[in-house]
């Protein structure tokens, strides 16, 4: 059975409000995440992640507030990411109204509570969020990252990603951090070696800048294509990137109407 790819849309959140930046510099508040996710939902996109960039135990309820608002007003299933780092927290999501959510550092940590949170909650929301680059002394050339790709965790991606596919997570949201920023096209070597290794559903994230990127990685790969800036600033839309998609014969969900 052919699956239908999956467009997915970023929003950065900072203290329950969407924030706009290009590598941080120059952040400006960009509105109220719940009113962006429902143009995002009205647009098409099938899928959203929220992305706590503080993620201040501090700033948790705001979180939580944020969750419990988006399952009553949007229809698109959510993700939740940023900051999690126990099963507590996973559960707090969830009962909020969360559909998913991704996990980064704290499984790096303690890569067991990766199998805790599979069997506790499901595979099925638990997303591993992995940012690798590519690192010559690693087995697969691609090691993983921590702190927005500035430190070196001493892992190699591919294996990575193949052990957390063990731990039960059920799918794998790969950020390419050589890619992120370039709008020069996904990490299609990346997401190819990823690929051989594992079985769970691949995000791809990092790279897009046209509509005709996303084919490509789905193409290599990935079961659904992310991104953030460039459906933020208009530079391209969700229907432009389903009609790419639908264009080179894969499989998307159209709705009925598409908001530009």
């Amino acid at each position: 059975m052919t699956l239908t790819a999956r467009v997915i849309a970023c929003l950065d959140v900072d203290a329950g409000r969407v924030v706009k930046g290009v590598n941080f510099v120059d952040v400006v508040d960009a509105g109220d995440p719940i009113e962006l996710a429902s143009w995002y939902g009205a647009a098409g996109i099938d899928e959203l992640l929220f992305l706590d960039i503080t993620a201040s135990s501090s700033d948790r309820e705001t979180t939580l507030e944020l969750v419990r608002r988006s399952a009553d007003q949007v229809f698109v299933p959510v993700t939740v990411g940023g900051g999690i780092r126990s099963i507590e927290d996973i559960d707090a999501l969830l009962r909020a109204g969360a559909d998913k959510v991704s996990i980064n550092t704290a499984g790096i940590a303690r890569p067991e509570l990766l199998r805790e949170a599979a069997n506790r909650f499901g595979s099925q929301c638990i997303v591993l969020s992995l940012d690798a680059r590519r690192e010559s002394d690693q087995p697969s050339g691609f090691g993983v990252t921590s702190y927005g790709g500035r430190k070196s965790t001493g892992l190699d991606a591919v294996q990575w990603a193949k052990a957390a596919e063990d731990y039960g997570v059920g799918e794998i949201l790969l950020n390419s951090m050589d890619a992120d920023g370039t709008k020069s096209g996904f990490d299609l070597e990346l997401i190819r070696a990823v690929r051989a290794a594992v079985d769970v559903p691949l995000i791809a994230s990092g790279g897009a800048g046209v509509a005709s990127d996303f084919p490509a990685a789905i193409r290599a790969g990935a079961q659904a294509v992310l991104a953030a800036s460039i459906f933020h600033f208009g530079e391209v839309s969700v229907s432009e990137v389903k009609d790419a998609l639908k264009h080179d014969s894969i499989p998307v969900r159209l709705p009925t109407k598409l908001v530009s």
